[in-house]
């Protein structure tokens, strides 16, 4: 597409020739001819001397380093997500049930569904127009799926999930497994199940990455808002309950019976224990670990920061002190006060 189209269509300041064709997409270092990339930083303006591309995606005041055409916006990244688009090379599922795919008898599904081999649909789900569920999936009993929702291959639903429309969920996802719930016995020392009678309720245009989990709930079902967006290998406890907007990370963790409230932002590798609330707007850096309630918005981290080696076992021997250090400048403080007094 020409330069001139892209940028009427996003409602862009064209600087340039406008005429230039657009083949595809790339980042700045890597962008060859044809191609448009973004610059979404200052700290990567240096790339633009040498830049190959065709045309760079850019805010104005960087627009006078750019030595080829530019589409000049306030907020690259966010115009970007709609420019990308339209260079997408997903597969569009077609509306097509595989022959091999297995669809129970009181299962009802709406107008232009596409199942792909091996799916299996249980008794009982209620499968809304233009939904596409794809090849190994599994689809529990009295599940519920919305409109225009998109199941990558192998994703599996146990029975009393229901998504809204517009989710998509991406390959080996599995929502509605049990919660981790055993107590343990002291008459026989074994543990006993707890069982994990409620569901999972999933709003509308959710996305969840691959390989994650949502637990089902023991007193209450699992919720996550509409629009919350959950990376690859994210794993949510039973009778967690997620606002809309939030977003969390890849290799995060958040443990049972946890209220996160909307546009929270939860970064990678982030652990969060059972029985706990975050507020609202409440940002947690990566690798953190929370252990306590959050109760205002803000920023949040825990952990130490990177240090070399000899430098961390070192600090780790300091911290093995602190008690001891405490507790010593408690008496001098206390001698000192003392020594004022006089």
């Amino acid at each position: 597409m020409k330069l001139g189209d892209i940028a009427q269509q996003f409602q862009l300041d064209c600087r340039g020739d406008a005429r230039i064709d657009i083949t595809g997409i790339a980042s700045l270092p890597q962008a060859k001819a044809g191609q448009l990339a973004p610059l979404f930083s200052v700290a990567y303006r240096e790339h633009l001397a040498t830049t190959h591309a065709a045309a760079v995606l850019l805010r104005a005041e960087d627009a006078a380093h750019c030595p080829v055409p530019s589409l000049v916006c306030d907020n690259p990244r966010l115009t970007w997500a709609g420019i990308a688009a339209l260079f997408d090379g997903t597969p569009v599922a077609v509306p097509h049930i595989h022959p091999t795919a297995v669809v129970a008898d009181t299962a009802v599904l709406g107008a232009r569904v596409a199942l792909g081999a091996h799916a299996v649909v249980s008794e009982g789900a209620r499968i809304e127009e233009d939904v596409a569920i794809g090849p190994g999936c599994f689809i529990g009993e009295g599940v519920v799926i919305g409109k225009g929702t998109r199941l990558f291959a192998n994703v599996t639903l146990y029975h009393q999930v229901s998504l809204g429309s517009g989710c998509v969920i991406h390959a080996g996802a599995v929502i509605g497994a049990d919660g981790f719930g055993f107590e343990l016995d002291p008459a026989t020392g074994h543990y006993v199940k707890v069982p994990q009678v409620y569901g999972v309720q999933i709003g509308r245009e959710v996305e969840i990455g691959a390989g994650t989990t949502i637990d089902r709930g023991a007193l209450n079902h699992t919720t996550l808002g509409d629009y919350c967006k959950l990376d690859n290998q994210v794993q949510i406890g039973h009778g967690t309950q997620i606002g809309h907007h939030t977003v969390i990370s890849g290799c995060s963790a958040v443990a049972g019976s946890t209220v996160i409230g909307s546009y929270c932002l939860i970064g990678g590798g982030v652990g969060v224990i059972d029985n706990i609330e975050i507020a609202d707007r409440v940002e947690v850096s990566a690798m953190t670990l929370v252990t306590h309630s959050l109760t205002k918005r803000g920023r949040y981290s825990s952990g130490t920061g990177l240090l070399p080696g000899a430098a961390w076992r070192r600090s780790v021997v300091g911290f093995s002190r602190l008690d001891e250090i405490l507790k010593r400048l408690r008496k001098l403080e206390l001698r000192n006060s003392g020594t004022d007094r006089q």
